[in-house]
């Protein structure tokens, strides 16, 4: 019986020899992509920074990260290799980001979006995030307005807490 892609893949944190493998990512999905100069940043001196990859079979297909400041978690962004998508790895991702957010303290979660980009709207909607605002031409390539969306997090047990520590640091 041959394994689901799903069951293949592996989060881990995102280390900087992964830039260059995310960049190809994040060029694919974003129209203003991010440099690797501020992955290095956020990787070495954002210490509210929290970066992952998701690796299928040794290939990084998606990643995400993060802010963690007191009790609440801000995803910076997020994406999946184009020949993944629609594949449910999306959710799957933006679940890890929030488990981890949880294990670091967060009660909740904020992200912008693209008033155009319903697709994303509907992940976002479905893993419980809510419409609270809009952030006007908040996007440099055309000046599209964001739309601002919370989340409040499921509070894990310890035990959940544990197992996140074990599965996702390796320990």
């Amino acid at each position: 019986m041959k394994e689901s892609l799903e069951s293949r893949v592996v989060f881990r944190s995102m280390t900087l020899a992964d830039i260059p493998r995310v960049l190809d990512i994040e060029r694919e999905a974003f129209t203003s992509p991010w440099s690797g100069e501020a992955f290095v940043n956020e990787l070495t001196n954002n210490h509210f920074a929290r970066y992952m990859v998701m690796d299928l079979d040794g290939d990084i297909i998606g990643y995400g990260g993060m802010w963690t400041i007191m009790d609440e978690a801000h995803v910076t962004n997020i994406a999946v290799r184009s020949d993944y998508r629609g594949r449910g790895l999306g959710e799957k991702l933006l679940t890890e980001l929030q488990r981890t957010a949880v294990f670091f303290g967060s009660a909740r979660m904020t992200l912008e979006v693209r008033v155009s980009n319903e697709i994303a709207q509907r992940l976002y909607r479905k893993l419980g995030f809510e419409p609270s605002g809009i952030r006007p031409g908040y996007y440099s390539d055309n000046q599209e307005d964001a739309l601002i969306m919370w989340a409040e997090l499921e509070q894990a047990g310890a035990e959940n807490k544990r197992d996140h520590k074990r599965n996702y640091f390796g320990r």
